[in-house]
């Protein structure tokens, strides 16, 4: 048996070994973010939330997320969906199907089209994108729909892996950048 009344150096080693388990859990579960934090974090510059500027009607719109890309500005809705997703780009309603729930939403796209043409009718010399980004646990068995990705389509087609070059892209759209934030707050 370990006597550890005469042993002034063992709390303190207890404690180290401790706190070197504590720090690698989070390391490993939380330090790195989520799949969505992460995809955001690689293809964007910089990320505006809750954005309110005029609708391209009358009265006002919001933008959930709105992204500096080195393609342009992109809107982003996410639809964090488990199951299997019925919608098209004609159907008013889409239907998600899971293992014990069947419920249904509004078409997400005539509202990102009325999202596209406000911010274009602000920055009307940059590219201005929308997606409605549907997590992992969503499957279009019957095809997908206009506007529609995943996390691995989105970072396909709005990443830039020459980082030197969107730079000098971004640069680009900086100006018209800087109005919406105006617009913002």
């Amino acid at each position: 048996m370990i006597d550890f009344d005469g042993s002034p150096w063992i709390l303190p080693l207890i404690a180290v070994g401790f706190l070197l388990i504590l720090w690698f859990v989070w390391r490993r579960f939380f330090a790195g973010g989520s799949p969505l934090d992460k995809a955001i974090a690689d293809i964007s510059f910089e990320r505006i939330e809750a954005l309110i500027i005029p609708s391209a009607d009358e009265g006002e719109i919001q933008v959930d997320q709105l992204l500096l890309t080195s393609k342009g500005l992109l809107i982003l809705e996410v639809k964090d969906v488990q199951g299997t997703v019925f919608g098209s780009d004609k159907m008013q309603d889409w239907t998600v199907i899971s293992e014990n729930r069947r419920y249904t939403f509004s078409n997400p796209q005539p509202a990102l089209y009325d999202r596209i043409a406000a911010v274009r009718q602000i920055v009307r010399q940059v590219p201005v994108a929308g997606r409605v980004l549907f997590l992992d646990g969503a499957e279009f068995t019957k095809g997908v729909p206009d506007l529609v990705c995943t996390l691995e389509e989105l970072i396909a087609e709005f990443g830039e892996p020459d980082k030197n070059t969107a730079k000098f892209k971004i640069e680009a759209f900086r100006p018209h950048w800087e109005l919406i934030q105006k617009m913002a707050g």
